[in-house]
């Protein structure tokens, strides 16, 4: 890392100095509108899971664009979230098209894009018309799963101003084309790297997640466990960052109380179910407990 960086382990105590505060003279407007752009009917469970995610954290609406097959399906089994139906391609995902239905980004307090999307049937062309659509947009936008690879493989890598990529490691390899094992040795000077190259925040999943500004902050967060280690659990984090920055919390803040408050709701659910035994659609009972968790203890 070239640049001097400042390195800082995420507590309890930042944790509630960031959380957005709660007004009791509210409505769910006050709260934000997330638009997640994510599945396809390979993965619905992932559009599921990171819209939910969002309500979780305290979002006041958040409206799932996917194609036709997602949304009936996801619509038949929950009440909480609204839909934009983006039409199918004839793999079973948003069609290259779809760009024609989905407004600027400027109408939403967030947009969270990448969860189950798969690359197939026009989905890379969907994703780069919408980052070249909100490439002056200030609206937060949080990056994940393969909007990241879709990234990767066009190496097109103007994103949106005020953007965040979520990234698993092999996700990150392939973006900055570092080896994994190099990779992994170094988690934090890539990720750094990462968002000066791309000049947005980086938040590197896995033990000991790392988020990297191009400022030079870097935080590192101690929570979690091997109960997090199941597909979705990265879906959930996604929501729950998207959820936090439509109540107002800057992509920074965000990116803190998602890790650490995803991290400990894995810890919470292992106690009652076993690291062996938590599924990701576990952690959404577990984030209210994750909360109370930190509102009602301080650090000595």
């Amino acid at each position: 890392m070239t640049q001097q960086t400042d390195i800082q382990v995420l507590n309890k105590d930042l944790i509630l100095n960031l959380l957005p505060k709660r007004a009791q003279n509210s409505h769910k407007g006050t709260f934000g509108h997330v638009l997640n752009i994510a599945g396809s009917t390979h993965y619905p469970g992932a559009a599921y899971l990171s819209s939910i995610s969002a309500l979780r954290v305290g979002a006041g609406h958040c409206m799932l664009a996917s194609c036709t097959d997602v949304i009936d399906n996801i619509a038949s089994n929950t009440c909480d979230i609204t839909f934009l139906d983006l039409g199918q391609s004839n793999y079973g995902t948003i069609p290259k098209d779809a760009i024609k239905f989905v407004s600027g980004a400027a109408n939403y307090n967030v947009v969270s894009i990448g969860p189950g999307l798969n690359q197939t049937g026009g989905v890379s062309e969907f994703v780069c018309a919408f980052f070249k659509k909100n490439k002056d947009s200030y609206t937060p936008i949080v990056i994940d799963a393969d909007a990241i690879n879709i990234l990767a493989l066009k190496a097109m890598f103007e994103l949106p101003m005020n953007s965040i990529i979520t990234p698993h490691p092999m996700e990150l390899s392939r973006l900055l084309g570092v080896d994994i094992k190099e990779l992994q040795k170094n988690r934090a000077r890539y990720a750094y790297q990462a968002s000066k190259e791309l000049d947005c925040i980086v938040l590197l999943k896995g033990h000991q997640s790392v988020i990297a500004i191009p400022s030079g902050k870097i935080f590192i967060n101690q929570t979690g466990n091997s109960a997090l280690a199941k597909a979705g659990s990265g879906d959930v984090l996604t929501g729950m960052i998207a959820g936090f920055a439509a109540q107002g919390a800057s992509l920074e803040a965000a990116a803190c109380l998602g890790v650490y408050l995803h991290g400990l709701a894995g810890e919470l659910a292992s106690k009652s179910l076993s690291e062996y035994g938590v599924l990701a659609s576990d952690l959404l009972r577990y984030i209210p407990l994750a909360f109370k968790s930190v509102l009602n203890s301080t650090e000595g």
